[in-house]
């Protein structure tokens, strides 16, 4: 292990590689392209066979998963982004269903062996620290495990506190790379997104302890909180829309029962805004995953909300938010974590909010799931369901109760063809009175 801050080339570092190993790639903008770059042309020059690639979500390039390396490298992703969608669609690339929370398990318990971890660290403090910055995730735990530890070190990277911390004697290879992490503007919300949020937004109290994701309707949501008081955030990941509620003192974290004061979350997505909002800032604890999607340390929070979303939901209250079909679209994800966690919360409440159709007006409340789609939120978990239309508590409703509910804030031009799938399927009885 090196003690000392001395670079080499990416080239040089990534010859720890070898034939079979396991690589752990750390996720979203902290993914150290420069090493990906390095590793896919030791790949193209033959020289490894059957490396396998694991990683939560990543942003930019990931030419590892491409039909270019089938037989060098074999990508098993914990969650499937953007860049690596095509690559699953196609075969050439897999996905382990996991809760999130549980990623770091699968290292610490090998049940996914790590022998080497890519990561991406802020430069080196005076005490031979450096942080993770963005992205901690379930790196720690590929940390503890892996053979061979390679850090690109980025000024650009924020230091951050909590679990990213990390000794540099932990490090085999430091290599240089300064270019800037990968940003992502915020969604600007629609009239539709807008309506969701006011509804979201009426459902959380003073003092509430909020997780949501990244997108149009958290924003909208966050954007209609600004006279809230007290609000927490324990979260999988936040970004530039929680910014404006921590500048106007509506999030001080004040009555958690766990970090308060802390913002806590396990990565953060954004602009350069919010990345030089988490330099060196003590109210932010960057944490391993299995610590903030842990359900059980979620519900000693008091007064938890989740916010999360789906692709379809059907009349008995399954959501889907995997999958298209038999097609993997993302992955489970922290959704769970968050929607147990909070429902076991003194006080808890937990809310699946979404538009009632697709882009292209294709009811996301469909009779029953398309064939193949995967159940993220079961029936028995789900609690609030919001639209735009409005939103209905499901949780203790009968099937024919939870059906009327759901069509109440379906699209009206689907509605009549709802409450005949729901005739059908309940018998004579049932009839929805919107």
């Amino acid at each position: 292990m090196s003690s000392k801050y001395t670079p080499v080339s990416a080239e040089e570092a990534v010859k720890a590689v070898r034939s079979g190993d396991h690589v752990h790639i750390s996720s979203v903008s902290t993914a150290p392209q420069l090493l990906i770059e390095a590793l896919c042309e030791r790949g193209r020059r033959g020289e490894l066979r059957n490396v396998r690639i694991h990683h939560l979500h990543t942003e930019g390039p990931a030419p590892y998963a491409s039909a270019e390396f089938e037989g060098v490298f074999q990508h098993d992703a914990f969650f499937v982004g953007a860049n690596v969608r095509p690559a699953v669609r196609d075969g050439y690339a897999d996905y382990i269903p996991v809760f999130l929370g549980e990623t770091s398990r699968l290292y610490r318990e090998g049940y996914v062996p790590c022998d080497v971890a890519l990561i991406q660290v802020s430069q080196p403090n005076a005490d031979g620290f450096v942080s993770l910055g963005t992205s901690v995730d379930a790196t720690p735990a590929a940390i503890e495990r892996a053979r061979v530890v390679i850090a690109v070190v980025n000024k650009q990277m924020p230091f951050t506190y909590g679990d990213s911390v990390l000794p540099m004697d932990r490090i085999h290879f430091f290599v240089d790379d300064d270019r800037p992490l990968i940003y992502a503007p915020p969604a600007e919300p629609t009239d539709i997104d807008r309506a969701i949020g006011r509804h979201c937004a009426e459902l959380i109290d003073d003092g509430a302890c909020l997780q949501m994701g990244i997108g149009s309707i958290p924003n909208a949501v966050l954007s209609c909180l600004t006279n809230h008081k007290d609000l927490g955030i324990q979260t999988e990941m936040f970004s530039d829309g929680l910014l404006p509620l921590v500048e106007k003192g509506v999030v001080t974290g004040a009555r958690k029962r766990l970090d308060q004061g802390k913002i806590v979350s396990t990565f953060v997505m954004g602009t350069r805004r919010v990345y030089d909002f988490l330099d060196h800032n003590p109210q932010v604890l960057m944490k391993d995953v299995a610590y903030t999607n842990d359900p059980f340390i979620i519900a000693q929070q008091p007064r938890v909300v989740s916010l999360n979303s789906g692709l379809q939901i059907d009349l008995t209250g399954q959501v889907c938010a995997d999958s298209l079909g038999t097609r993997i679209y993302s992955g489970v994800g922290g959704q769970i974590d968050f929607v147990y966690g909070a429902s076991r919360s003194e006080g808890g409440r937990t809310i699946i909010a979404m538009p009632s159709t697709t882009l292209k007006g294709v009811s996301k409340i469909v009779p029953t799931l398309t064939e193949g789609a995967g159940v993220v939120t079961t029936r028995a978990h789900i609690q609030w369901f919001v639209t735009e239309y409005g939103a209905v508590n499901l949780y203790g409703q009968s099937l024919q109760q939870r059906a009327r509910l759901i069509i109440s804030v379906a699209h009206p031009s689907v509605r009549e063809e709802l409450d005949r799938a729901a005739f059908e399927r309940f018998g004579p009885h049932f009839h929805f009175v919107g």
